[in-house]
């Protein structure tokens, strides 16, 4: 009977050795209460909740303490266990093409086919990248780091963690979580900064209807937009040739299944995949570092700067143009890449101001504009840093 005991007894201490109670750290449950904050802000407050829920949940199960040394093949780390599988879509960056191709493929670029000049705003707001990249630089982190930290400004989660991958694979975690989260906040960080670079008599600025773009542009663009950019930047092909060819699928008007497919369940498929992975990346031993405090609040700031210049650019576009086509600048925070949440606040605020004044139509042309720049962006810093 007494060795009985013995062995159940050593038999519960040893499991309780597995055990997540035994486990857990500081860190592991301060991460889990951020994963809880997350999935918070998407159910209760709607912030983006297609990135939200899928990376606040995969913080909840990247966070639960297990013994490193038991050899279960459970952690994302882990060789050989499922989520690290998984995770191979986000650490050789192919999941961030497929999501390109899906986001070609649900795009409508005729906001930007009948006003190329909003190009232009799309563009300028690419300053808050390289902003963010020279402060990265100034701080101490390395060209490289600095290049993957500053795309957080491009406000592209496929971007950040495509360009990441490349150039800094121990930051991933850190700079997808803070490249989805400030796109979740746009909501919060935008409408005070457009406010206060604007006037009364700016907000209200009313723009011309947009021409009607045919069916020969539409299927033009996105065969001259490759060739255009790619012969540019080739090292940005992986990302934009998916998202022309994602665009093309749609306006042919001949492959409207494929088009459906990726737009549809294969955009879903990867992002509820690539969310929970980003989120079980942020282990707390390998996310709670300074270095991680840094890249958020490097963040932060770059997508502060992005804002401001797409606001403040269309300001100084209306300088040369005439009375009757000057451009609302409300619409330039749009520049940013968050398709389409940065475009519907120019709707919001527009209509705050002016309840009849509709910007939607027209923030979509640097909102779509800002989806080429940050690839180009990303493209020209790894050309140059690789």
């Amino acid at each position: 009977m007494g060795d009985f005991i013995n062995f159940l007894g050593n038999n519960l201490a040893s499991f309780w050795t597995y055990t997540g109670m035994h486990n857990a750290t500081w860190g592991h449950l301060v991460m889990i209460l951020i994963g809880l904050f997350f999935i918070y802000l998407a159910v209760a407050k709607n912030f983006e909740p297609m990135l939200l829920v899928p990376i606040g949940f995969g913080m909840l199960v990247g966070n639960i303490p297990f013994n490193l040394t038991a050899g279960l093949e459970v952690g994302i780390y882990e060789d050989g266990s499922v989520l690290n599988i998984l995770y191979q879509g986000v650490k050789t960056g192919w999941y961030p093409p497929l999501i390109f191709l899906g986001i070609g493929a649900m795009t409508d670029f005729s906001a930007l086919i009948a006003n190329p000049k909003l190009i232009l705003v799309g563009a300028a707001t690419q300053v808050g990248i390289f902003g963010a990249y020279m402060l990265a630089l100034f701080i101490g982190f390395d060209p490289l780091q600095a290049g993957a930290i500053g795309i957080i400004g491009g406000a592209d989660g496929p971007t950040a963690i495509f360009l990441s991958s490349k150039l800094a694979p121990n930051m991933m975690g850190a700079i997808a979580v803070s490249a989805y989260s400030y796109m979740a906040l746009i909501p919060v960080i935008q409408p005070p900064i457009m406010r206060l670079l604007t006037t009364s008599k700016e907000r209200i600025i009313r723009m011309k209807t947009l021409r009607t773009v045919s069916h020969t542009e539409k299927v033009i663009f996105p065969i001259a937009g490759l060739l255009l950019t790619c012969f540019l930047v080739p090292s940005g092909l992986p990302l934009l040739g998916m998202l022309f060819f994602g665009n093309l699928l749609k306006e042919s008007g001949v492959t409207r299944r494929l088009a459906e497919t990726a737009r549809g369940p294969l955009i879903d498929i990867i992002t509820i995949v690539l969310g929970l992975t980003v989120g079980a990346s942020t282990q707390a031993s390998e996310f709670l570092t300074m270095d991680s405090v840094l890249i958020f609040a490097l963040g932060a700031l770059s997508f502060i700067i992005a804002t401001a210049s797409g606001v403040l650019f269309v300001k100084f576009l209306n300088l040369f143009l005439k009375k009757g086509n000057k451009m609302n600048p409300l619409i330039g925070n749009a520049g940013v890449s968050a398709v389409p949440a940065s475009a519907r606040i120019s709707q919001v605020l527009g209509l705050e101001y002016d309840s009849t004044n509709y910007l939607l139509t027209h923030a979509m042309g640097p909102n779509v504009a800002g989806v080429i720049g940050s690839a180009v962006a990303a493209g020209v810093l790894l050309g140059f840093l690789m």
